[in-house]
């Protein structure tokens, strides 16, 4: 019985010949994401801002204009109301009470009465509550994830393979986090918690993407020591392929499944990871590997240097390990 194989053995696909385009197009696309950031906003949810949030269910759903102005009517503050997944489902944001516990619960028990004396088929779900200060604080240090696990990612790549491999990595890394961020601001769905542990994951799935392309490259780069580097690249991705197809279906699969019949709960965070995981892809073969043609990544990067005998006469060039294999 012969085994499935997605990709052949014998795949030469010259990914490389596109890659002015898409470095063209990836940089669009940034400038892009970050000006819609800056424009549109980032729709945060309680965990950034604070306050209350409630989600309800209604059988036939009310026009939201229609369904703020009883809820301004109530006296509990600006309200932020609109969709959350489906039209039935709608969330309503309302500014947390001065006070303690007691009074965020009296604001959500007068919110519910409310809604519930309007709209009788209403169901009503979680209620969120965070204070303005926690908020801050989930800010600052959500952001400090973020960088803090680039810049290291970075660094460890720095020192395992070559800084220029660090370079392609760290702006591989960038365009991903760019690009969800600006799907976020394009989409209006909800960034909370969730969406910063999706990037973090992200952030890892990428980088090991990235780190099987850079891996296989130093092989070949010792190996084929006169091969040219787009050649190169362009055989180090081939033979990476069949693993990166095989990982990819099968995230996709699940994620897909999650993202159609998944809690609505984690729907921000399905649709990021799916996002993530095919950006992802797309920078380890788009913008890691061709970032090494530019930075002038050759067989020179990684020449072996050992000594050999008493006289410690210096050898460069290919060797076998302990296992035989060309290193």
């Amino acid at each position: 019985m012969r085994l499935l194989k997605l990709v052949p053995d014998n795949t030469n696909i010259d990914f490389l010949k596109w890659r002015k385009v898409a470095m063209a197009l990836s940089v669009i696309m940034i400038v892009a994401s970050i000006a819609l950031v800056a424009v549109r906003g980032l729709n945060l949810g309680v965990d950034f801002v604070g306050g209350q949030m409630m989600r309800v269910e209604f059988t036939n759903p009310p026009p939201l204009d229609q369904l703020r102005s009883k809820v301004d009517s109530l006296g509990l503050g600006e309200a932020t109301i609109q969709q959350f997944g489906s039209p039935k489902d709608i969330s309503i944001r309302t500014p947390l009470p001065e006070g303690d516990k007691s009074a965020a619960d009296a604001a959500a028990n007068k919110l519910k009465a409310g809604i519930q004396a309007a709209y009788p088929d209403a169901k009503f779900g979680q209620v969120d509550t965070v204070s303005g200060k926690v908020s801050g604080e989930l800010i600052t240090t959500g952001a400090l994830a973020l960088g803090l696990a680039m810049i290291a990612i970075s660094i460890y790549i720095w020192f395992r393979f070559e800084w220029q491999f660090g370079v392609g990595a760290l702006f591989a890394l960038f365009h991903d986090v760019a690009l969800t961020f600006g799907f976020f601001a394009l989409t209006q769905l909800e960034f909370d918690l969730n969406i910063v542990a999706a990037l973090l994951t992200i952030i890892g799935y990428s980088l090991n993407d990235t780190i099987v392309v850079y891996d296989r490259v130093r092989e070949n780069l010792k190996k084929y020591r006169k091969m040219d580097i787009v050649a190169l690249l362009n055989l180090s991705v081939n033979e990476t392929l069949s693993r990166t197809i095989m990982t990819n279906v099968f995230m996709f699969i699940t994620l897909g499944v999650l993202l159609v019949m998944g809690p609505e709960v984690i729907f921000g965070f399905t649709a990021a990871m799916l996002l993530g995981i095919f950006i992802g892809t797309y920078s380890s073969v788009y913008m890691a590997a061709p970032l090494l043609v530019w930075m002038k990544v050759g067989p020179d990067s990684f020449t072996a240097r050992d000594t050999d005998g008493p006289g410690g006469a210096e050898r460069t060039g290919p060797r076998k390990s302990n296992d035989g294999a060309v290193v």
